[in-house]
């Protein structure tokens, strides 16, 4: 399976589920245009793997994309083995910076309330915006290799 966007998430508050759009724009060292969470700090994206969605529907949840408040659902992409300085590539020109593993999750999370658990802290990752562009679905996103010292 090739590691893909399943669905790309926009809230206009913090702490609630992000709805999908059909596509966004992200902004350089801002992040999703329109979205609460956008701004000149180092959790400008966040990231979560539609098989740790899974595993929590797995649970008996009715679960979909954003409902952990994610702007990146991603597949076939193994997040949590990405050390922090790793270089995405999503399409052919976005790229992104993992900048944080995880977070701790507050009391008031809509989520934790509605699910009764919130994956997002353990298995979440945040990044910013080193270039832009437009993104949506279907995008295939993929770890850029390291460059090699000359």
């Amino acid at each position: 399976m090739k590691s893909r966007i399943v669905s790309v998430n926009r809230s206009e508050h913090k702490g609630i589920r992000k709805q999908p759009l059909v596509k966004g724009f992200l902004t350089v060292e801002q992040g999703l245009e329109g979205d609460a969470h956008a701004g000149s700090w180092h959790r400008q994206i966040s990231l979560l793997a539609q098989e740790s969605i899974d595993k929590m529907a797995g649970k008996g949840l009715a679960l979909q994309p954003g409902d952990f408040a994610e702007n990146l659902t991603t597949e076939g992409i193994e997040l949590l083995t990405l050390p922090v300085g790793t270089h995405l590539r999503i399409g052919v020109e976005i790229r992104l910076e993992v900048t944080q593993i995880g977070k701790e999750c507050h009391l008031a999370c809509e989520i934790r309330q509605l699910v009764g658990d919130c994956v997002m802290p353990r298995e979440g990752i945040f990044a910013r915006v080193l270039q832009g562009g437009e993104i949506q679905a279907g995008d295939p996103i993929a770890v850029e290799p390291k460059e090699m010292p000359q």
